[in-house]
């Protein structure tokens, strides 16, 4: 699969187009409504939040609420475009020296961008190096969600720092070995798996509501509610806050990606698909940058092997990825997002055409978006997890996809892998 955005912050539309999705994936547009609302949503954001209500059309590639294997296109209308037309419309009527920007914000693309195309109007460099087309992403990556769920595969995110408030890791979203339940003996070992299996959608299902209702994306209510200070505290001073969010996938069998190249590896294009995230600096997997304080006794994930669980492990370091392969634990991936460049208390800087000092340009923007950009890494995550399927498992069309996957499962299963011991 593959795909493309393109649309201007401030422009008519922002449109996608996706090429390889396979026939019979059952898609609506209010699904994708529901993590357009999402990525609106959270504390800290700022007034464009206000005015969009963000909303997705099917132009192609979907009839009678099912993907037909063709390029599927889709479009978000900016609703703030009525507001610009005039300066940002494509015509030779557009009224270039209206809301001319020559004042590049420290942190963002501005001055680079202007340099590389040669731009004097930085408000062409900033219309599209944006956030706003984090909506077309999220948009690509609900329906590649939608197709994971169709394999039992869930991702969730949390929010687990903003600024100097972090989540303790005592709240931190459960692992797969705190899910287990003893298996008595043989006769009822089905039972008990079927139990596990129960257990952990009743959990995930908590999880998922106790997240919504969260305004900053944070499991725990007092830490949330710290958040909020802070962003508060920030606002208040004409500041910003970053922060760090995590981001789970439950259900992935052992296999996806490869060793054999580097361009193959699965945490590669994890890392660069979250790295692709406007504002985010750095990723970690599993335990990220604290193993290289640590023995290799204290970060690697011993392999134990029982005939009820086949091969399973008791911790999840790796992150569910060695050597760039799945190796059927949780995926766990961590970003952290810097503070948005836009501040109302404007840093200094220095004018693009007359190079005197400045204050920098004030765009409208958000105070904290690190609730934002979790929704936006999960969309993004989902993406690259569903590419990853299907380059294992083909299938032109849904079906094709779930027998192929079943197959593998049934071949682990006989190699000693179960699915059951990833939820």
């Amino acid at each position: 699969m593959r795909y493309l955005t393109a649309g201007e912050s401030h422009g008519p539309v922002l449109t996608a187009i996706i090429e390889g999705l396979p026939a019979g994936l059952a898609i609506s547009e209010e699904y994708i409504n529901q993590q357009l609302a999402r990525r609106q949503g959270g504390y800290g954001r700022g007034g464009r939040m206000q005015i969009e209500r963000d909303q997705v059309k099917f132009l192609s590639g979907v009839r009678g609420g099912f993907t037909l294997g063709n390029p599927v296109t889709l479009q978000i209308e900016n609703r703030d475009w009525v507001n610009w037309q005039e300066v940002m419309t494509a015509g030779l009527e557009a009224r270039l020296t209206q809301r001319v920007v020559t004042k590049p914000r420290p942190g963002h693309a501005d001055l680079a961008g202007a340099l590389k195309y040669d731009h004097q109007d930085i408000r062409n460099v900033l219309e599209r190096a944006s956030a706003r087309d984090t909506a077309a992403r999220v948009a690509v990556g609900s329906i590649t969600r939608r197709l994971l769920e169709e394999l039992g595969v869930e991702i969730v995110g949390q929010v687990v720092r903003i600024g100097p408030v972090a989540l303790p890791e005592k709240n931190r979203l459960e692992e797969s070995g705190n899910l287990e339940l003893p298996i008595k003996n043989e006769a009822d070992k089905a039972g008990q798996q079927a139990a596990r299996i129960k257990k952990f959608n009743l959990w995930l299902k908590g999880l998922r509501e106790t997240l919504a209702g969260s305004p900053t994306l944070c499991l725990d209510r007092e830490t949330g509610l710290a958040m909020q200070k802070e962003i508060d505290l920030a606002r208040a001073k004409g500041d910003s806050l970053g922060g760090v969010f995590e981001i789970h996938a439950f259900g992935l069998p052992p296999g996806l990606g490869s060793y054999a190249q580097w361009d193959r590896r699965l945490d590669t294009r994890l890392a660069a698909a979250l790295m692709s995230v406007q504002a985010i600096k750095g990723v970690e997997i599993g335990a990220g940058f604290a193993c290289a304080a640590l023995g290799g006794s204290a970060v690697h994930d011993e392999i134990f092997f029982s005939p009820d669980r086949g091969f399973y492990r008791l911790t999840n370091n790796a992150g569910g990825l060695e050597g760039g392969v799945t190796n059927g634990e949780p995926i766990v991936l961590r970003a952290a997002m810097k503070p948005i460049p836009t501040l109302n208390t404007p840093l200094r800087s220095v004018d693009l055409v007359s190079k005197e000092p400045f204050a920098a340009a004030v765009e409208r923007a958000d105070v904290c978006a690190v609730p934002a950009a979790c929704v936006v890494g999960e969309a993004v995550v989902a993406w690259e997890l569903a590419v990853a399927c299907l380059e294992k498992f083909g299938g032109d069309s849904l079906n094709e996809l779930k027998a192929n996957w079943e197959n593998y499962l049934a071949y682990l299963e006989v190699r000693g892998w179960k699915l059951e011991s990833n939820s």
